[in-house]
Formats: C-alpha cells, sequence, structure tokens
C-alpha cells in the first residue's frame, strides 16, 4: 500500500494539490458536460481553514481530503488519489482516516456526496458500507448522497 500518512495541506501545497484534482478526476472529463467540480474549486480557503489533508510532498501529493467538521456528522467534500497511486490502498485509508476523525469529534456519522457520473466512486462507497440517502441535482451537477454510521 502506497504511504497514507495524511497532514494539514499548508498554502505552499496548492499548485500540487490543484494539479492532483485535475489528473484525479480527469478520467470523469468525457462522461460529463463540464469539469467536476473539485478540478476547478480554489482550495485556498479550506486549506486556510485546516479542513485540507493531503499525502505525499507539496510538489507531488499523492492524496487529498477536503472535509468539514459538523455537529453531527463529518462531511467529505472531494477526496483525491492520483492515478499514479490508485489501486494500492489510499482512498480506504483516506476513508478509514475520515471515520476515526468523525468517532474522535464524537460524531458517529460520515457524509459525502459524488456524480452519478462517477460509477467507481458509487461503487467504492456502498463496498465500504455507505448508504445512498438522495439523489438531486445542485450546482449543475447529478450527485448522489451518502452516509454511514459508525460504532465507536
Amino acid at each position: 500500500m502506497a504511504d497514507a500518512t495524511l497532514r494539514p495541506a499548508r498554502a505552499e501545497d496548492l499548485p500540487g494539490l490543484h494539479a492532483l484534482m485535475r489528473a484525479a478526476y480527469a478520467l470523469y472529463l468525457p462522461r460529463m458536460d463540464r469539469p467536476p467540480a473539485p478540478m476547478l474549486q480554489d482550495f485556498a480557503p479550506e486549506v486556510a481553514a485546516g479542513r485540507v489533508h493531503i499525502a505525499g510532498t507539496a510538489d507531488a501529493p499523492t492524496a487529498a481530503v477536503v472535509w468539514e467538521q459538523a455537529t453531527d456528522h463529518l462531511f467529505l467534500h472531494a477526496i483525491a488519489v492520483a492515478p499514479s497511486a490508485q489501486g494500492q490502498g489510499l482512498g480506504r485509508a483516506i476513508m478509514a482516516w475520515a471515520e476515526a476523525r468523525a468517532l474522535d469529534a464524537g460524531t458517529p456519522e460520515v457524509r459525502l456526496y459524488t456524480n452519478a457520473a462517477m460509477i467507481e466512486n458509487i461503487a467504492f462507497y456502498r463496498a465500504l458500507s455507505y448508504r445512498e440517502t438522495h439523489r438531486a441535482r445542485r450546482d449543475g451537477f447529478d450527485r448522489l448522497w451518502f452516509t454511514k454510521r459508525l460504532q465507536g
């Protein structure tokens, strides 16, 4: 398995983070009528707020997660794994990290959404026992929302 040690992202990580998001989400471009939201997002506010964690170096991050702690759950806004590191367990490690973080915060639930065109992600979340709660079009994207109640 690739190294999944996550650390808080810093301002100097932003160029690498943006490159990672573009590379990780490029697979979906042919399936969508526009780039996925994480390819276009300015992550500077999330980095400044401490809501982005990355694995790897500033120049070559291998994975990233953009998250937010709510009062009753942890919400995952984006997850990315570099194409060269996919299939090595980084996605599962990020999900385990998020679930542990939620439990540490006393919130036994993780929520997230994904685009309906990202069928690999949908299968991945279902394999990790995430349950689809609803589907809706938001911000011009067809999205599916998932949740997982945690035991802790």
